[in-house]
C-alpha cells in the first residue's frame, strides 16, 4: 500500500523480499521485466510471469510437454554479445471454447524441468492467478458499496480505514471458510455477495458491548455484603478511573 503515485512496479519491488525458496509466484504480464524478474528469481521462489506477446522469445530446446527453453536479455545489446543471459522455460496454450479468451497465452517459468511442473499443470494454476481480481471485486463493490469512496481525508486514517476493510473481508471469507468445511464443499463455490447479506441480517442481534458498560454492570451485581470482596473494589476503581479519564 503506497501513494496514488507508485506504480505497481514500485510496489512490487517492497513486496520482492517476502518471496521465500519453496513458493510459486504468479505474476500477470504487465509485471515482467528482465530487472524484476532476476530480483524475483534471486529470492529462491519458483516463478510463473505471463508475458506479452511481442516478448522476444525464441524456441531454443522442444521439451517432452510442448513448452521450450529461451533465454532472455536486459537489452538487444547484451542479446547480440550474449551477456547476463537467463535461461527461462516457455509456454504457450491457447483456451479453446471460452468465450473472450486471447488468441494465445505466453507464459515464462524458472521451472525449466518439465517434470517437475508440466506445462499443463502449470497453465491450469496460473489461471488461478485470476481469484485475486476476484477478492479485489468483492472488496471495493460488494463489501465498500458500489460508488462509494474511502471517506477519510489523512493518509494515515485512509490506512487505517483500508485496514478495516481487509480485516472485514478476512473474517467473511472465514465464515465462508468454516461453512464450506461443515458441508464438505469447495470455498471457492460459494456466493460472496450472499455471504456478506447473511451476515449484514444478522448484525442487529448482536449489541456493541464496551468495557465502560461491562464496569457499570459488575458494580451493580456487587451488593452491600459483597463490597469488601476484592473484585467489586476492583471494577468500581475501574470505572472511576474511566470516568474521570473522559
Amino acid at each position: 500500500m503506497s501513494g496514488y503515485g507508485d506504480g505497481e512496479i514500485t510496489l512490487a519491488h517492497k513486496v520482492l523480499p517476502a518471496l521465500k525458496p519453496g513458493m510459486l509466484c504468479l505474476a500477470d504480464r504487465n509485471f515482467y521485466g528482465y530487472d524484476l524478474w532476476n530480483k524475483a528469481r534471486d529470492s529462491g521462489a519458483d516463478l510463473l510471469w505471463r508475458v506479452k506477446k511481442n516478448l522476444r522469445l525464441p524456441c531454443e530446446e522442444r521439451l517432452s510437454d510442448g513448452s521450450y527453453l529461451s533465454t532472455i536479455y536486459r537489452s538487444d545489446k547484451e542479446r547480440r554479445r550474449r551477456s547476463n543471459a537467463v535461461r527461462v522455460r516457455v509456454i504457450e496454450y491457447t483456451l479453446e471454447g471460452v468465450a473472450g479468451a486471447e488468441p494465445i497465452y505466453r507464459l515464462v517459468t524458472s521451472i525449466l524441468d518439465p517434470s517437475q511442473a508440466p506445462a499443463q499443470e502449470l497453465a491450469a494454476l496460473y489461471h488461478e492467478r485470476w481469484e485475486i481480481e476476484t477478492t479485489l471485486d468483492e472488496l471495493k463493490t460488494h463489501l465498500r458499496g458500489s460508488k462509494i469512496i474511502l471517506r477519510s481525508k489523512t493518509p494515515e486514517l485512509v490506512r487505517q480505514e483500508f485496514y478495516g476493510l481487509m480485516m472485514t473481508h478476512f473474517a467473511v471469507r472465514g465464515l465462508m471458510h468454516e461453512a464450506a468445511l461443515q458441508d464438505g464443499e469447495d470455498p471457492d463455490r460459494l456466493s460472496f455477495i450472499h455471504a456478506v447479506r447473511v451476515v449484514r441480517r444478522k448484525l442487529p442481534r448482536f449489541v456493541a458491548d464496551s468495557p465502560l458498560r461491562r464496569e457499570k454492570r459488575s458494580i451493580k451485581r456487587c451488593s452491600p455484603r459483597s463490597w469488601k470482596k476484592e473484585s467489586c473494589r476492583a471494577a468500581a476503581g475501574r470505572y472511576h478511573g474511566v470516568s474521570s479519564a473522559r
